[in-house]
């Protein structure tokens, strides 16, 4: 045994942790839906948690698709009207449901801003449009930037003028991401994904499977988030 593995075992037991089974990576799939505000909510905290923990350069997310109203033609629905009616809830209780999310996006610094014309939106090509973004690891960025852009900003980001701009706000390449819209290859892609993750059971969102061995469903708190984490550094 050489002297710099003597010190690091010396200061293993000292510290009483195992230094040499520490994880490389940890790999986390997340399924969610760009219009979810409880997936904005989740992985908001869920990045506060990697930040805390100084995480960041040994986490890998892969976004997945999961479309909350696959039925949802392309203008989209007034989307008080279209909860209220889906969800059996009255005006009040909206409103309620509404300023509680707002507040929770407001603790991991995450701006929901709802308003009356605001419209549940088709995201079928939004979901096509991060599948080409996973090809230059820019899947994470245009995630965020579409769920700002449709909590925060107003936009409908099921308009291919709104996709166009987005896309350039992330650095790629615009017109190779749009011509995917197109593509049936790439349009069967996002389908069989979406299919391959409900017939795994998934029925809710935000889905964070860690590892391929730890689930969460829902928006789990930081703390949750940090300590599953640390257990997962150290298997």
């Amino acid at each position: 045994m050489t002297k710099i593995m003597k010190s690091l075992l010396i200061l293993t037991i000292l510290l009483g942790t195992n230094l040499f089974a520490s994880k490389d990576t940890i790999k986390i799939d997340i399924v969610s839906d760009v219009v979810c505000p409880w997936c904005a909510i989740g992985y908001k905290r869920l990045s506060v948690a990697i930040d805390e923990l100084d995480l960041k350069d040994r986490v890998k997310i892969s976004w997945h698709p999961f479309q909350l109203n696959p039925e949802m033609p392309r203008e989209g629905k007034n989307a008080d009207k279209y909860l209220m009616e889906k969800y059996g809830l009255s005006e009040d209780r909206l409103k309620k449901t509404r300023n509680n999310v707002t507040e929770l996006g407001k603790e991991t610094g995450f701006k929901f801003d709802y308003f009356s014309n605001m419209k549940k939106l088709n995201t079928f090509n939004a979901h096509i449009l991060l599948d080409y973004a996973k090809e230059f690891d820019k899947q994470t960025q245009l995630k965020v930037r579409l769920q700002q852009a449709y909590f925060g900003e107003r936009k409908d980001i099921s308009s291919r003028n709104v996709l166009v701009k987005e896309l350039d706000a992330v650095g790629l390449n615009v017109a190779d991401a749009m011509a995917r819209l197109d593509d049936p290859k790439a349009i069967e892609r996002v389908k069989n994904e979406e299919k391959y993750w409900r017939d795994r059971g998934v029925y809710a969102i935000p889905t964070m499977l860690f590892d391929n061995s730890e689930v969460r469903v829902g928006a789990s708190s930081i703390e949750e988030y940090k300590k599953l984490l640390l257990q997962l550094t150290q298997k």
